[in-house]
């Protein structure tokens, strides 16, 4: 949790600015559903997806990030109930960004409330960045088959040793130690989606979630992968923006 919020709205403080996030001047409302070690169940994220629609209005709520990780052997009744929340959750103008998960790169290994029309999926690629280099977030990132009804991902973002804010940190007599720590996975996309949606909605406050999704979409950079890796291409800051 503490990764993530980084990754999305870190002002890089301790680092000069250096590891500053997306969006490092948004506000930040975190709802936790996992315990300490990471785990949590259902019925903690339902729980957590209606708080956060029922504060929407009183926070100013305008992003929802999803970056948990989802088995693919849910049960159809815990899944419909996540999509409905999900769902439920954009209809109320609240942008949704999930994890496609880490399942892949299998087709039909997407996190099940990814397969929603009214959610961000995001994938995991790195451009090119790290050359050959092996095990990438690319090589597992989750994703729908090729020949699926509704085409999956949407938007693929950078997710491998992605440097953001640690837990762990702790003041010292000779300044502040372990500040930030790398991680990898759809989990670390996600954010960088969500801050640029919150960069978007600084700039064009009036926008609703369809017209974030549009424009992050339609301005995406192609990096010429078959739609279930990349969806419509890697995530565009700069063109989204302008």
């Amino acid at each position: 949790m503490t990764h993530v919020s980084g990754v999305l709205g870190g002002d890089g403080a301790l680092s000069g600015g250096r590891y500053r996030g997306i969006a490092p001047q948004c506000s930040l409302v975190v709802g936790k559903v996992l315990n300490s070690n990471g785990d949590g169940t259902i019925e903690h994220m339902l729980r957590g997806i209606d708080w956060i629609i029922k504060k929407r209005t009183e926070w100013n709520i305008r992003i929802l990030n999803i970056s948990v990780g989802l088995g693919m052997e849910l049960l159809e009744e815990q899944r419909l109930s996540l999509l409905s929340a999900v769902e439920e959750a954009w209809d109320q103008g609240i942008v949704v960004a999930a994890a496609a998960g880490n399942s892949g790169p299998l087709p039909g290994t997407l996190s099940p409330i990814g397969y929603s029309k009214k959610v961000i999926t995001v994938g995991c690629n790195e451009g090119g960045y790290f050359g050959n280099r092996s095990f990438l977030c690319e090589h597992y990132s989750g994703r729908a088959s090729a020949d699926a009804a509704v085409r999956k991902p949407d938007i693929v973002a950078p997710g491998t040793d992605i440097i953001s804010c640690s837990s762990h940190v702790k003041y010292t007599m000779h300044g502040w130690k372990n500040g930030y720590l790398s991680k990898s996975g759809t989990s670390m996309s996600t954010p960088v989606i969500s801050g640029a949606a919150a960069l978007f909605l600084q700039k064009y406050p009036d926008a609703g979630n369809g017209e974030v999704k549009r424009r992050m979409v339609y301005s995406a950079t192609d990096l010429h992968e078959p739609w279930h890796i990349q969806g419509w291409g890697m995530l565009n800051i700069r063109s989204m923006l302008e």
